[in-house]
């Protein structure tokens, strides 16, 4: 049975968070995939999800996009708690980037930006995007750098290319929370560089949009990220301020292994620490 959250005054809603998990656990096959895991994300919000492979994110970011339901523990996104409404529904609201995006066709940069709007991986059958939905996928394609490329088959694309065309699909519902699932996955350097580019200047134009990243490599975090949390064997071992978290001592901590932080111009390095 679904169920939608009551109405409430303006200020109220303001104040709720964008995502709110509290002491999550999954357990898959009688393993703990996350154990007492808590993060909450407000509007404006700019999170980065780190640790080493095993360690949790994937599972994590599944459940802030409301892709499965937690063993224990509560999660709410957007203001509606998981297992009290239709996932579907609110997956719609919910921008998703994810470098490994699959289609069965190969589509224009034009139709797989569209497809924001149905939540599909190929157009849909029998839908007709409306004169406003192709406007604000025109308008996304060339906020990106792309529109020039509009209708330029996926195969054409280099995997930069494709990225910044899944983050204009992702921001077609005007989502407030926006996930980034390893986004600079594949890419070559300055790939990369023109990415966080445009992640960062769409968070300058989108000030209000939460947005939760994924990366093994602190090198790939936006300037911009606000927050970070670090995992390991499924348990947070530091959250909160990107620069009281992201340090030489608690980053070592959670990967295992000596390592050096620094930050650059904005940016954070890692590199392994001189014995």
């Amino acid at each position: 049975m679904t169920s939608s959250a009551p109405s409430a005054p303006s200020s109220v809603l303001d104040a709720r968070p964008v995502l709110d998990v509290r002491s999550v656990r999954v357990v898959r096959q009688g393993r703990d995939l996350l154990h007492d895991v808590s993060l909450r994300v407000r509007a404006g919000e700019h999170w980065a999800l780190l640790g080493p492979n095993g360690a949790g994110k994937t599972t994590l970011l599944a459940l802030c996009g409301a892709q499965g339901h937690p063993t224990a523990g509560t999660v709410d996104v957007l203001g509606r708690r998981l297992g009290r409404v239709d996932l579907r529904e609110l997956r719609q609201h919910v921008g998703h980037v994810d470098p490994r995006h699959r289609m069965l066709g190969d589509n224009t940069v034009r139709e797989v930006v569209l497809t924001g709007a149905t939540g599909s991986s190929d157009p849909a059958m029998r839908w007709s995007p409306t004169a406003v939905q192709e406007a604000r996928a025109d308008l996304l394609t060339a906020s990106v750098g792309l529109g020039a490329r509009r209708d330029s088959r996926w195969s054409v694309l280099s995997q930069g290319e494709r990225g910044r065309a899944l983050i204009a699909r992702a921001l077609l519902v005007e989502p407030a929370l926006l996930l980034l699932d390893e986004p600079a996955t594949g890419l070559d350097v300055a790939a990369r560089e023109h990415l966080l580019d445009t992640v960062d200047a769409l968070r300058r134009e989108r000030p209000e949009t939460a947005s939760v990243t994924v990366t093994h490599h602190l090198e790939d975090l936006p300037a911009s990220t606000t927050h970070a949390l670090l995992l390991r064997d499924g348990r947070v071992t530091a959250s909160g301020t990107a620069e009281s978290v992201l340090t030489s001592e608690l980053v070592s901590a959670a990967f295992g292994h000596p390592l050096t932080i620094d930050r650059v111009d904005g940016r954070w390095l890692a590199r392994a620490r001189r014995r």
